[in-house]
């Protein structure tokens, strides 16, 4: 059996790391014990060699399947539940160095102000976007044979310090974008967007932002606190980090505490679409419009798995009903093709409230539409 596993694991590695393994495997035959692989979690920096590939200095990640690309493994030669458990079985490697696109985790939640979970969001939707393939079959989307595209890990959030995680993730991002790399990030509550914005407008000035949500998360404060989740674009618009004048923002609904909930985002000069809005009519006009406010000018796309409908995506920390539905988040996606993207989010999947997986699969995929939509992207 340790044969079989050594022998699956190195077809989903990076071929250096792939090569280690067979030899590791080779170990395995002749001692008692099995070697140690795949101690991501340990001290000695050699421990993970068989998980992530360090790369030189301007030096891309190694390729796999006959592309010079990073391309997911085929279910049609290895087995989905086979290999380390990364965003689409890609390759981890330990930065953005060589990259066009990356996927990177914030599980941090202390954020939340409902139900907590959404920590273990990355983990999940990784888990899930195993059954995401290579190429889009509704728009002929070909990301892996366009863009240099790996899972870089996670952020080390510090789970009992609110503003040090935000210092944490912000840092994180700065040495991110300065590479030229494009995040595709797995939240994690919506706090984490806040500093990711401070790094991505550190590089590109002031933002467009199409933001898909049930709450404006425009809040002042909370329990008397100013960094939360209800707060990250209050925030933003206080730091400059946002080119006002393309905000839009869709899917908003639910009761509130004040009876105008969207005055302060009519103020600032954000489109605010309602949910009622969008009921039961497509957003491809819509979206049309959209592409003419954000022009050809930086776009950020920040999206709250709580703004479609809870009876489509249940796990998360602050449902409210009568969202959108799984079609019209992808015609919101795809309406952004064209546009100069220069990084996305996922946030708020709190998969232990939805044992199906079925709203961190919805994450993955809307993750995955993310990426086809990017700058350089080919249609096949």
């Amino acid at each position: 059996m340790r044969r079989l596993l050594w022998a699956g694991c190195s077809q989903l590695l990076p071929r250096e790391a792939g090569l280690r393994a067979r030899k590791l495997s080779a170990a395995a035959r002749s001692s008692p014990r099995p070697p140690a692989l795949l101690a991501a979690s340990s001290s000695s920096p050699g421990a993970s060699v068989g998980l992530r590939w360090h790369p030189a200095p301007g030096h891309r990640a190694p390729c796999r399947w006959g592309s010079r690309f990073n391309v997911p493994p085929s279910a049609q030669f290895v087995a989905r539940p086979v290999g380390v458990c990364s965003m689409m079985k890609l390759p981890v490697q330990a930065s953005a160095e060589g990259l066009d696109a990356a996927f990177v985790g914030v599980p941090l939640d202390t954020g939340t102000s409902n139900r907590p979970g959404a920590r273990f969001g990355p983990r999940q939707i990784r888990a899930e976007s195993a059954m995401v393939r290579r190429y889009n079959g509704s728009t002929g989307a070909a990301p892996f044979d366009s863009l240099q595209v790996a899972d870089i890990g996670d952020v080390n959030v510090n789970l009992y310090n609110l503003p040090d995680s935000c210092r944490l993730i912000r840092e994180s991002y700065q040495k991110i974008v300065a590479s030229g790399c494009v995040p595709l990030t797995l939240g994690g509550d919506h706090t984490i967007t806040y500093p990711i914005l401070q790094a991505v407008a550190e590089k590109h000035g002031p933002v467009g932002l199409v933001h898909v949500d049930a709450h404006t998360d425009t809040g002042d404060r909370g329990l008397g606190e100013k960094i939360f989740h209800g707060t990250p674009f209050r925030r933003c618009v206080e730091e400059g980090l946002l080119d006002c004048g393309r905000v839009v923002q869709i899917g908003i609904r639910g009761s509130s505490y004040d009876p105008d909930p969207y005055k302060y985002c009519r103020e600032q000069g954000f489109r605010v679409v309602p949910a009622e809005e969008c009921w039961r009519k497509t957003l491809e006009p819509l979206m049309a419009e959209v592409r003419k406010q954000m022009g050809d000018k930086p776009v950020y796309i920040s999206f709250d798995i709580d703004g479609l409908d809870p009876a489509y995506a249940p796990g998360t920390g602050t449902p409210e009903i009568a969202g959108l539905t799984p079609a019209q988040a992808l015609e919101i996606i795809r309406g952004c093709k064209g546009l100069n993207i220069v990084g996305c989010d996922l946030v708020e999947v709190a998969p232990m409230y939805d044992v199906s997986g079925n709203t961190a699969l919805l994450g993955a995929n809307l993750l995955f539409e993310m990426l086809c939509v990017l700058p350089g992207v080919k249609t096949m």
